[in-house]
């Protein structure tokens, strides 16, 4: 199956707004603005730890954003949100909350399925 001018604009699209998504978190940890600390010690990480998670965040965003890593990226990104998840399950949070991760893990590879054949011919959803 070829891929479409439409699948390929769709798949930017999504990449482009999740991406959008996690440069926002990044950003405010590396400026540790108050919502990032107050975020990260409510969920029970040290407020020392805010800037690396930045930096681990930038890293696996820039990695999805380019085609060659996108697949290293969307890894890296997965196994965030998996952390994401737990994290809401420890703090006993609402079942929106790890809803979200959830969702953003399967955009992210969506976005990737959408324009490649390789990815659809291991994942054949018609």
């Amino acid at each position: 199956m070829e891929t479409t001018k439409n699948k390929k604009i769709a798949s930017y699209v999504i990449q482009g707004v999740v991406a959008l998504m996690f440069l926002m978190g990044a950003i405010n940890n590396l400026m540790q603005t108050e919502m990032a600390i107050i975020g990260a010690t409510t969920m029970g990480y040290q407020e020392t730890s805010v800037f690396s998670m930045g930096v681990v965040l930038l890293a696996a965003t820039i990695l999805y954003l380019f085609p060659k890593t996108i697949v290293l990226g969307a890894a890296f990104l997965t196994a965030w949100l998996g952390g994401a998840v737990a994290t809401h399950l420890i703090n006993e949070d609402p079942m929106i909350n790890f809803i979200f991760p959830i969702i953003f893990g399967i955009l992210i590879w969506v976005s990737i399925w959408l324009r490649s054949e390789k990815l659809r011919d291991v994942f054949p959803i018609n």
